[in-house]
């Protein structure tokens, strides 16, 4: 009696514990948190170097612009409009250094 006691405790440990195990979460998942991109005058999208038209606009569409058009694409800066949040933007990109030049709100 006493040994089909102790089996049954250790089973019973066993199953509580198999139990505890596939009630835990395997992963723990992070919470999403959303992130914002600063972007102002000044920064540099290219690290320095000299980017094309369309580098221009896959950069800016990475900042976190949305449809965003080539306006003019001729000599040292490049203009694009595109939306962001709730307004609509003109970027200037310097084209040798894919450096930010001028950002302003504009109007549809």
């Amino acid at each position: 009696m006493i040994v089909g006691q102790k089996h049954m405790k250790k089973l019973s440990i066993v199953v509580f514990g198999l139990a505890i195990g596939l009630a835990m979460p395997l992963v723990s998942v992070a919470p999403a948190h959303a992130v914002a991109i600063e972007l102002s005058v000044g920064s540099s999208l290219n690290h320095g170097r000299a980017i094309t038209c369309g580098q221009g606009q896959r950069l800016l569409e990475n900042r976190g612009f949305r449809h965003v058009r080539r306006v003019d694409c001729r000599g040292r800066v490049y203009i694009y409009h595109g939306t962001r949040r709730s307004g609509r933007f003109e970027v200037a990109l310097n084209s040798r250094t894919g450096r930010v030049v001028d950002l302003r709100r504009i109007r549809w």
